[in-house]
């Protein structure tokens, strides 16, 4: 078994009588994978071998051999570094996961390609919480907390540079912890933090700790970077205003609070925190399909790589970019940039395809995409589409049977008029059987009129358990 570089230069040496000055060449010359380089020393290593008496099937064998070995091999000192970070890597994890996590996303940081989307759910599945970012808690990079959390770093926002970011680090160190909007911003160098990385901040979420709502800061922040100039400007000045003494944020007009003016509705606050982070953090569109995607596909996004290049492969997600182009002949296709929990990939849609789904692009709605994996020489991930289909619709279709689980101690008639009123609200094909149980144990199992028959769509789903209890609906495919 070849471990090392080196030993292909022993084998051409010994075998096929290589100088080692010539067995070198012949590594370097593997590791590149020239033609006409591999074809004169595949010559020159079976005219050598059968000079030492090796006969030709077992020369080409063992040629075969080393160059297979070439494609993934390394040389000795390359092997042993690898070795030593990877045992040392290896048990940063086990012991400290929280603290490993999170040097491996500040690390993604300075990546052209950074994969943050990829380890947060890692992090996730091993049971650490990546907690938003907090203009009283954040540093420049990710924290890693003895709570088992990781605190987002500040400098992972879109638009606020190193200066800004250090200057708000530096502010609250300083001055102590910033207690609204306003007091941020009277203590903040407004040079170095401007307009734009505040407004990143507040979409973020980054001033969530301060209980007010985004939509409400970022109405406000135009009167309190006003009153924050001011503030600056008076103490620079040596005027005090009247209220200098009070607790909250001052001005010669008192102390200021943010007006309540509600908040954005759930898919406009997620869009603006993929806006400045370039990912969804405190929640995903297609959190609630988690289940129903598991149902449909293998794997996620994040799974996609060279081993499943050439492979038919079906994954789901959101449509989060379509850029529509045309062919040559001038036929419509597409790319779309297929979006899940765990990252993103890009999708062709060629004419024919594109033909078919193209209404369905323009929609909200999460989709399945079944096509061919192909992964290029520099690594590049593309998804050709054969089929484009409504992941809701799928579902509808594909459930056969939803058992609803009651307990004996739930059945009284509020809560039976609502559920009634729940089954009537999402009519469609999927059976429907109910199975009533007591805490002593035993249990009923109840299959009403056989033209009772609901959509199993994840909102009814949803509805049903936050009347009967988590896991209280139970799906069945076909």
């Amino acid at each position: 078994v070849i471990v090392y570089q080196e030993q292909v230069m022993q084998i051409a040496s010994r075998l096929a009588n290589f100088t080692l000055g010539g067995a070198d060449l012949l590594r370097r010359a593997m590791g590149k994978k020239k033609k006409k380089v591999m074809d004169d020393q595949r010559k020159k290593f079976m005219e050598g071998s059968a000079e030492n008496g090796i006969n030709k099937a077992k020369a080409k064998r063992i040629f075969d051999y080393m160059e297979n070995f070439a494609g993934y091999g390394f040389n000795k000192s390359h092997s042993t570094a690898y070795a030593l970070l990877a045992y040392q890597t290896a048990y940063f994890k086990a012991h400290h996961p929280v603290q490993f996590m999170a040097a491996v996303l500040t690390n993604e940081l300075f990546k052209s390609d950074p994969k943050i989307v990829q380890y947060m759910e890692e992090a996730r599945e091993m049971g650490i919480r990546v907690l938003p970012p907090d203009v009283n808690k954040s540093g420049v990079h990710f924290l890693g907390t003895n709570d088992g959390e990781i605190i987002f770093g500040l400098s992972a926002l879109k638009n606020a540079g190193e200066n800004a970011v250090t200057e708000i680090v530096e502010a609250r160190k300083k001055n102590g912890p910033f207690r609204d909007l306003f007091h941020f911003c009277e203590t903040v160098d407004l040079r170095k933090v401007n307009r734009r990385v505040m407004e990143a901040l507040i979409k973020a979420g980054a001033f969530d700790s301060l209980e007010e709502k985004r939509k409400s800061l970022f109405e406000a922040l135009p009167m309190a970077i006003e009153r924050g100039q001011k503030a600056q400007k008076d103490k620079i000045t040596g005027q005090q205003g009247l209220f200098a003494d009070l607790a909250g944020s001052v001005t010669d007009d008192g102390p200021e609070q943010v007006p309540d003016l509600g908040e954005w509705d759930t898919r406009e606050l997620l869009g603006y925190e993929k806006e400045v982070l370039g990912y969804y953090l405190t929640g995903h569109p297609m959190e609630q399909y988690r289940e129903e995607l598991k149902n449909f596909s293998r794997y996620r996004t994040s799974d996609l790589g060279e081993r499943l290049d050439k492979q038919e492969i079906t994954v789901g997600g959101m449509i989060a970019k379509v850029e529509r182009k045309q062919t040559r002949k001038g036929d419509s296709m597409a790319t779309m940039q297929l979006e899940d929990l765990s990252g993103s990939v890009e999708v062709l849609l060629w004419p024919s395809i594109y033909e078919k789904c193209k209404e369905l692009l323009d929609t909200d709605s999460p989709v399945l995409v079944k096509g061919r994996l192909e992964v290029d020489g520099r690594g590049e991930i593309k998804l050709i589409a054969a089929e484009v289909s409504d992941l809701v619709s799928r579902w509808r279709e594909g459930i056969k049977k939803a058992i609803v689980r009651i307990p004996l101690d739930k059945i009284d008639s509020p809560v039976i008029d609502h559920f009634e009123a729940l089954v009537r609200r999402f009519p469609g094909n999927s059976l429907l059987e109910f199975e009533l149980y007591g805490h002593t144990g035993g249990l009923v199992s109840i299959s009403p009129r056989e033209d009772l028959r609901i959509s199993a769509v994840p909102e009814f789903v949803s509805s049903v358990e936050r009347l009967f209890g988590s896991k209280s609906c139970i799906l069945e495919a076909e």
